[in-house]
């Protein structure tokens, strides 16, 4: 594996700028644009793509993809509150469970293009928040659908018994209330049962099975539904990224998907988080210390999963890249465990992995580090400093 050029130059800037061991996270901002815009010239003319803000929501990444997404989605009152200051000027869609009255107000003073409702007691205080204002909100119902076919992940959040949407013996309940409270407007269904997917024929069977229940939900309802929104859950191969999620793939199948289950008069939204900003993060260390203890070695550095906690939260050996500094390396073709400087045997990045040549002084520099990185991180255990935030534009 080896680093963009502009990536490695700017960490060796920075190597040299620092007189304490580096730590840091840096963004590649135009990489994230060019991703972007070719994520959105794939799809399909029909599809929205959101960014699900979750992922990561650093203010410069927000600032790049601005221009490029149709929205954001917030999963919490505070993201909204930080979308609504950094995004004031695009449509934003509330999500998420265990919405309080003061989030649910607060989204709609904000003017939220949708609230996607996870239960029917929601959807009740929802009508009765939005009938005081005298406004009217516009609602998505999240369906946790039992598919017989459905496809599995490393991470579902449907098709099972979850804290995730209404099932479909609440539907007739919801639909009922929508019919008789003025104050509600029902835009359409919302449908994400899964993440982490690398499959792209059982992610087109997934949306197959969206569209034909969309479309029987509102033939037998007697519905009128602009939209469908089908979330994310495009995956990242962190051992291989070159087998993640083939998007371009996945858009070709989309669009004859579309056509053929007459899907082209729908509007069908996307929001998408960690297959949108992963490849943009680089996260840094520079090697402290390199001990053999009972017949395994491992490399000490600067930081650790109070910083990146994506490794711990996958249960993964996270990629790396090893950039030599002038030392001699203390190391040849040794199997080595990377940790951080944290009092804890589960701060680990990576287990056991060959290296040609390593020294103390050396950096580390993780890949694949732009989502669930830094925002997930239980920053304050230990009180360290933070790492460095550096984000290279053009």
């Amino acid at each position: 594996m080896s680093l963009p050029a502009r990536i490695t130059r700017a960490i060796e800037d920075l190597r040299t700028q620092r007189r304490d061991p580096l730590c840091a996270y840096l963004y590649d901002l135009p990489a994230l644009d060019r991703h972007v815009r070719a994520m959105r010239a794939a799809l399909p003319a029909n599809c929205e793509l959101f960014y699900a803000a979750k992922a990561n929501p650093e203010a410069p990444i927000l600032r790049t993809l601005a221009p490029l997404v149709d929205g954001f989605e917030a999963a919490s009152g505070g993201e909204l509150a930080w979308l609504y200051e950094h995004c004031p000027k695009h449509p934003l869609i509330f999500g998420g469970p265990g919405k309080l009255d003061s989030e649910l107000e607060a989204a709609l003073d904000c003017h939220v293009d949708a609230f996607h409702v996870e239960s029917v007691h929601e959807l009740r205080r929802l009508a009765h928040l939005a009938a005081t204002q005298g406004r009217r909100a516009p609602v998505l119902l999240r369906l946790n659908l039992k598919l017989a076919e459905a496809p599995d992940s490393r991470l579902v959040m449907g098709g099972r018994p979850t804290p995730f949407g209404l099932d479909e013996e609440a539907l007739d309940e919801a639909l009922a209330l929508l019919r008789h409270e003025p104050a509600l407007e029902l835009k359409g269904l919302h449908f994400h049962l899964l993440s982490h997917q690398l499959d792209v024929a059982a992610h087109l069977q997934l949306i197959r099975a969206y569209c034909r229940t969309f479309r029987r939900i509102s033939q037998e309802q007697g519905l009128q539904l602009p939209l469908l929104n089908v979330g994310g859950g495009m995956g990242i191969n962190y051992q291989d990224h070159s087998q993640s999620f083939d998007w371009p793939g996945f858009c070709q199948g989309l669009k004859d998907l579309i056509a053929e289950e007459g899907m082209a008069g729908t509007r069908i939204r996307f929001e998408i988080g960690r297959f949108i900003s992963a490849a943009c993060g680089y996260y840094v260390m520079q090697v402290l210390d390199i001990k053999c203890n009972h017949g395994q070695y491992f490399a000490v550095a600067r930081g650790g999963t109070h910083h990146f906690r994506t490794p711990a939260a996958q249960g993964h050996d996270h990629p790396f890249v090893v950039l030599r500094g002038n030392q001699e390396p203390d190391l040849h073709g040794q199997p080595v465990t990377f940790v951080g400087q944290l009092c804890t045997p589960k701060d680990v990045l990576a287990r056991q992995q060959p290296v040609a040549e390593l020294a103390i002084g050396d950096l580390l520099v993780f890949t694949l580090a732009g989502a669930y990185a830094w925002n997930i991180s239980h920053r304050d255990f230990l009180m360290h400093e933070p790492p460095q935030m550096v984000f290279l534009d053009r």
